[in-house]
């Protein structure tokens, strides 16, 4: 397997993702962090490198329009070919309501407490729309391209 993002999983974690939803500072959590850090960069590896199985299958429903871009070596043709808007815009609705009842925090009762989250639900949309769709279709485009 020639296609490894996981450097550039790796730094959108650390850089990005971390940053953007936990508070400063040090919670002396260092163990219970490193295992759940571990958890979500495998995570987040797998759910982009699938990219690749997806592509194939796009690869067989568009066999002709594909292999002409691949031939031409056209990235730009793939990536656009490979964007469906309204399959993204339906991901980032559901990655919201996921959001939003997954990262509510529950009152001692255990219901949910109106609109307080863990982490803010649009914060997880903006992280998929402007990195983890995006790196998913890199991994596509370069999957065609070998594909080749």
């Amino acid at each position: 397997n020639q296609i490894n993002l996981n450097p550039e999983v790796r730094a959108l974690y650390v850089d990005t993702i971390v940053p953007s939803i936990c508070e400063e500072g040090d919670d002396n959590n260092y163990g219970s962090s490193a295992v759940c850090d571990v958890a979500c960069l495998q995570s987040l590896s797998k759910r982009i490198h699938y990219g690749k199985f997806v592509a194939e299958s796009k690869f067989q429903a568009n066999e002709q329009g594909y292999t002409r871009l691949i031939r031409a070596k056209d990235r730009d043709g793939l990536w656009k070919l490979l964007t469906d808007e309204e399959v993204e815009r339906k991901l980032l609705d559901r990655v919201f309501r996921k959001a939003s009842v997954i990262g509510q925090e529950l009152s001692p009762s255990g219901n949910s407490i109106p609109a307080r989250y863990k982490v803010e639900p649009n914060v997880i949309v903006k992280i998929y729309g402007d990195h983890i769709i995006p790196l998913t279709k890199k991994v596509q485009v370069e999957y065609l391209l070998l594909r080749a």
